[in-house]
């Protein structure tokens, strides 16, 4: 094995619920190598309040030897070094068909105050949020603010109104704002959503 295989339970970066473990155990047995497969947890964008995550099964004799194993009821949990500290204390968890981290971990916090507000770029974006986004947001009673960008191609952005706190509102942000915003100021190649949407109430999906 090429990466470090440590004691089990005892010494957990994650935890993993019994619906998430079997749901996980069904999906890695369709796979004609399954026996061969761990499942690979990652944080793949530290931007924004909350990690994202990518989730794939991944040989485990062919994992990085940096990475750290830990074995779950027989079900092999690799992570990246890189992100073990970033992990200790997540659930993952299955609801509603999905799974689910929660993770008590954070990202650092954002700069806000040290965003471009005031160029030409800054401009731009306002204009695409105004003419575009708002009036596309409106009808679900929701609306987006920019919050400037860092000069190296990310745009910062909140929502409110019925998109504050909806679970839809973090894909609405990726799928449809990010993309007229990126279509209309290339160089825009990323859109982060810097809501903290624990704080919503009364969201318009429900």
């Amino acid at each position: 094995m090429s990466a470090t295989e440590a004691a089990p339970s005892t010494d957990q970066v994650l935890t993993i619920t019994e619906g998430a473990l079997a749901a996980i155990n069904e999906l890695r047995e369709a796979e004609p190598d399954g026996e061969h497969l761990g499942l690979k947890v990652e944080i793949i964008d530290r931007d924004g309040p909350e990690f994202r995550y990518d989730l794939y099964f991944e040989t485990v004799t062919k994992t990085a030897i940096t990475d750290v194993i830990r074995n779950h009821d027989g079900l092999k949990v690799i992570v990246p070094a890189a992100d073990v500290d970033d992990l200790v204390g997540a659930v993952l968890d299955h609801e509603l068909g999905q799974l689910v981290m929660r993770n008590p971990n954070q990202p650092k916090p954002l700069q806000l105050g040290t965003l471009i507000t005031t160029d030409e770029v800054a401009g731009e974006v306002r204009t695409v949020i105004d003419d575009q986004v708002n009036p596309a947001l409106a009808a679900h009673g929701g609306y987006v603010t920019f919050m400037g960008h860092d000069g190296e191609g990310k745009a910062f952005l909140t929502m409110g109104g019925g998109c504050h706190g909806c679970a839809m509102s973090r894909m609405t942000m990726l799928q449809g704002v990010e993309t007229m915003i990126m279509e209309a100021v290339p160089v825009i190649t990323k859109v982060i959503d810097a809501t903290d949407h624990t704080t919503g109430e009364n969201p318009y999906y429900s």
